[in-house]
């Protein structure tokens, strides 16, 4: 049990709070001390209104909420009111955030002093590439031609808009650039916690039930970067696949709470959010 003084970097993912069970799961949502930030790496919801409900609600109960946006934030569904598209909608959801006082990916990184400190906490906004795909396919074009074959295909191709950039990829590679010219000129003294709704890395995908799909979950471009950028640990989501991994010698968390229907058939409550720092014990310490 953290101390009621010293607080705790937490975090969790995927609330997906158009489901009424998952509304009240963030409903449940306490800190254990009034000193305590969340990390809530995306998939809030599909809509403008879910997403300002659940992080009004949840900046009025932490210390600090930092938020990286998933793909659902990106949709633009036909019933939501906020028809915006692309990059003007995520720009959107960040005017947002900084009125209801969460941080964002555009936001200066803030420093997290608590304990296991200090470390700078950096919420990413990076998409995906369709660059990680079963072998034999060579092609971001073969690998898409394939998923329409099987019929396993992300609604991303239906609702995430690129807008003004001419694909998904090309607005990927331009948030790579720009965000790992950003974590360059960080301190170097400080360690990083990452938080990025996608895996930095492609090994947590292995695990899927159809690999087809790991296509729409990340990048090659950002295979070294929990060593290139010295982190302490990595938050993630997407995958619904709530685990620890370690690679590299750094501690990989998946955050996810998922559709009600996978949580429901997990021994561990949807409700209870990963420690991230001060690392839970017998953690073995990360060298960076």
């Amino acid at each position: 049990m953290v101390g009621e003084d010293d607080g705790a970097l937490l975090a969790i993912s995927d609330l997906h709070v158009r489901h009424a069970d998952n509304r009240a799961v963030v409903e449940a949502l306490r800190p254990e001390s009034p000193r305590d930030w969340l990390l809530v790496a995306g998939d809030v919801g599909d809509t403008v209104a879910q997403v300002e409900w659940a992080l009004d609600l949840l900046s009025r109960r932490f210390a600090r909420v930092v938020w990286a946006p998933g793909n659902h934030e990106l949709w633009t569904p036909p019933g939501d009111p906020v028809q915006l598209r692309g990059v003007a909608r995520y720009q959107h959801l960040v005017d947002l955030c900084r009125r209801l006082g969460v941080l964002t990916p555009e936001d200066p990184y803030p420093v997290w002093r608590g304990p296991g400190g200090p470390a700078l906490v950096a919420p990413l906004f990076l998409l995906y590439d369709h660059s990680w795909r079963p072998d034999g396919l060579d092609t971001p074009e073969a690998a898409l031609a394939e998923a329409y074959r099987t019929g396993v295909v992300c609604t991303d191709e239906v609702l995430l808009h690129p807008d003004p950039y001419p694909s998904r990829a090309a607005w990927c590679a331009d948030r790579v650039a720009t965000t790992a010219a950003r974590l360059a000129a960080r301190d170097p003294a400080l360690p990083t916690v990452l938080v990025n709704h996608f895996p930095l890395v492609r090994e947590p995908t292995r695990v899927l039930r159809h690999p087809i799909f790991a296509q729409w979950c990340g990048t090659e471009a950002t295979a070294d970067w929990h060593r290139r950028f010295a982190a302490a640990a990595v938050v993630y989501g997407h995958l619904h696949i709530p685990r620890t991994t370690w690679h590299d010698g750094v501690r990989f968390e998946e955050v996810s709470v998922g559709y009600p229907r996978e949580w429901k058939q997990r021994s561990r409550p949807p409700g209870v959010l990963r420690r991230i720092l001060p690392a839970p014990e017998g953690t073995p310490p990360t060298a960076w």
